[in-house]
């Protein structure tokens, strides 16, 4: 093995020599890195997960590629935990390091809530799908996105059956842009008291003929479902834009149901 020091200046800059195709690229970065993370928590001001990070910037026509290395390095100048009041100088760096216009940062990240069963009070935690997706620079965007599982009942089926009516587990995903804070747990109340009957991680008996005769008297197409988020959604001044979606994965059809409706309050 040579024992000679490697001169790192004589070796090739590859990545920052010209490209002759006059073909710029919107996003050029690295995806899906798992990194610690820090969210403030309504309840107990905030939280320590993990997140898949992806971190982009744009990348100027004549620029053959841009540096991956940077972008592991900036995301680990930040002593191994990133949050909301970091973001903004993650994006900065990013800008400055890989002489882009535009930075982009994706955070996607199981969210936990403290739930109590409806009757007996059971205790236990619910995991909700969250991811912030924010960009600064020529584009300066911040919306977060939540997925919130639901207990949905069909009318139809209530409707017609004289005994019963089928329900199935359904899915509502909120993605907002807002100008003020609004909390995750405020949009998981919002997909939840719209639904037949939310869901909890411990149910006993009297747990679950609550739940079961909840949903009963709360029928719910997904029409109806993302109709009443949507409605919640336009009412509250803190949110300028948003999209509301439902899926039911269906207990006695072979396909899902599914609706959306996307508003940018701004432009009404």
């Amino acid at each position: 093995m040579s024992d000679k020091i490697l001169d790192t200046a004589s070796l090739a800059d590859v990545q920052s020599s010209s490209d002759d195709r006059n073909v710029r690229i919107d996003k050029v970065g690295v995806k899906n890195i798992d990194f610690p993370i820090l969210v403030q928590d309504r309840d107990k001001e905030s939280q320590n997960t993990v997140a898949q990070v992806s971190m982009f910037v744009d990348l100027p026509h004549h620029f053959k590629g841009t540096h991956m290395s940077r972008f592991m390095e900036i995301l680990n100048e930040h002593n191994g935990m990133i949050g909301v009041d970091n973001i903004s100088t993650i994006l900065d760096r990013m800008i400055e390091r890989l002489d882009a216009q535009t930075a982009f940062l994706n955070l996607s990240f199981p969210y936990f809530v403290h739930k109590d069963a409806p009757v007996t009070g059971s205790s236990g935690t619910m995991a909700y799908q969250c991811s912030f997706e924010v960009s600064k620079g020529a584009v300066d965007d911040f919306s977060i996105s939540l997925r919130i599982p639901v207990t949905t009942l069909c009318p139809c089926s209530k409707e017609i059956s004289v005994k019963g009516a089928h329900n199935q587990r359904g899915e509502v995903t909120i993605k907002v842009r807002f100008n003020e804070r609004i909390w995750i747990e405020e949009l998981i109340e919002i997909a939840e008291d719209s639904a037949s009957c939310s869901l909890f991680p411990v149910l006993k008996r009297e747990d679950e003929k609550y739940v079961t005769e909840k949903a009963f008297d709360n029928p719910r197409f997904v029409e109806d479902l993302v109709r009443e988020v949507a409605l919640r959604l336009r009412k509250d001044s803190r949110i300028d834009s948003f999209r509301v979606e439902v899926e039911n994965f269906e207990s006695i059809h072979a396909h899902n149901a599914y609706a959306m409706i996307e508003e940018d309050k701004s432009s009404t």
